[in-house]
């Protein structure tokens, strides 16, 4: 069988794409719509979501266009878009202890650099410009759309062109780091960068991104319940 000819170079031009996109978008939305996208230190949830929309063009884009021109056509054989059952308990489980357990203990040693800043404060001010059905989009944006596209490419695309070059573990290393970078989050990179690990290592033990959309799914869902608990 022919070996896929997608790489690295499809998961960088697919990031740059999402980059430029989401300023576009942004700059596009500003122009149209004659309003600051931050007022009063809140950003604005339709900038935000059109920005995020333009990245996960990219994000998504590439995947698609490099398993289609380059690969077998086929997201399950490419890059491991596949999910059995006991995916669910499993991922589900990872997640929270991602979320409740991991994460705080990432911080215990950073707690004089964090100094009681909360953690969760850039997604809280998204949420407060978020009501009603807006609130609704959001979490089903956090929950389903952000695991399924973020995993596809992070621990579908880039993981495996890491690893056809650096092999596995600097693939895991990698592709985790670039997950936390593109959050563009200070006081959240080591967590982001933690639990990037672990969706990988979920990625590269059971062959498929299955366990990891769900952890992933998880781990935002706890933040959602969080925000919805506050409104």
């Amino acid at each position: 069988m022919e070996r896929a000819r997608w790489g690295l170079g499809d998961a960088l031009g697919g990031f740059l794409v999402g980059f430029v996109a989401a300023n576009l978008a942004g700059l596009a939305w500003a122009l149209t719509t004659h309003r600051s996208p931050i007022v009063d230190g809140v950003p604005s949830f339709s900038f935000v979501l059109v920005s995020q929309l333009g990245l996960w063009l990219g994000l998504l884009g590439a995947p698609l266009l490099a398993s289609r021109r380059k690969g077998t056509g086929s997201l399950e054989a490419d890059f491991g878009m596949a999910a059995r059952r006991s995916d669910a308990p499993l991922g589900v489980g990872v997640g929270l202890a991602s979320q409740l357990v991991v994460v705080p203990l990432v911080y215990l040693p950073l707690r004089s650099l964090v100094n009681g800043r909360d953690l969760s404060q850039p997604a809280k001010k998204i949420a407060r410009a978020a009501h009603g059905p807006a609130f609704v989009l959001l979490a089903v944006l956090l929950v389903v759309a952000a695991p399924f596209i973020e995993e596809l490419f992070f621990r579908g695309l880039l993981l495996r062109a890491l690893a056809r070059r650096f092999g596995t573990r600097w693939a895991v290393a990698g592709s985790s780091l670039a997950f936390a970078v593109a959050h563009f989050e200070g006081i959240q990179f080591p967590a982001l960068l933690v639990v990037g690990v672990v969706f990988g290592v979920l990625a590269v033990r059971y062959g498929r991104l299955g366990p990891g959309m769900w952890a992933h799914g998880a781990f935002n869902a706890v933040v959602v319940l969080a925000l919805a608990a506050r409104r």
